[in-house]
């Protein structure tokens, strides 16, 4: 039964994650952390262990997304094939929708509604990455939060008015929260 929930889980967040790897974990939150799925006496993840997966997951090669799925898909079930499910659940709907998305819109592309679908559909995305944001603003992330906002003011300060390149900004964010912390 773990098998059959994990491959449904996946293919809901696969279905529904518009914008992205960072859109798409809220999605993945509720599904590991807050679900109890038919069957199972607990959800699949504590808070912590998803933050530490999202964590490796940045670190990783790869879409957030993509990444997350095959590590939970395999603390879940214990097998390389909970992981393989969980990986192939979460790509096979957005594969299905660009091929059949892409082919229609090669067709429609100078409609105009299909122009103001698109248009609707960006503060969605907006909407799910700032959610994503405000998901990983947790104590597990940010044991104090002062600290962490000043570091993220005076990036975003750097890289917009110093016009400092954004991998050097990353670098020294880094090293300013090793100190602080």
């Amino acid at each position: 039964m773990i098998y059959i929930n994990l491959i449904l889980a996946y293919l809901k967040i696969g279905l529904f994650g518009f914008g992205g790897g960072y859109a798409m974990l809220s999605l993945i939150q509720h599904e590991t952390v807050e679900v109890i799925h038919h069957g199972e006496s607990a959800p699949w993840l504590t808070l912590q262990e998803f933050t530490d997966i999202v964590a490796i997951s940045q670190m990783s090669p790869g879409p957030i997304g993509i990444n997350s799925a095959t590590y939970i898909g395999y603390k879940v079930t214990g097998s390389v094939l909970g992981s393989a499910l969980a990986t192939i659940s979460v790509c096979l709907p957005s594969f299905i929708l660009v091929l059949l998305i892409g082919t229609f819109l090669l067709k429609n592309r100078e409609n105009k509604y299909i122009q103001n679908v698109f248009k609707a559909i960006r503060p969605v995305v907006v909407g799910m990455v700032a959610s994503a944001a405000l998901l990983l603003m947790n104590k597990e992330n940010f044991p104090d939060y002062t600290k962490s906002i000043a570091i993220c003011v005076i990036a975003f300060l750097l890289v917009r008015y110093a016009k400092l390149h954004p991998i050097l900004i990353v670098i020294l964010s880094g090293i300013a929260g090793y100190i602080l912390y």
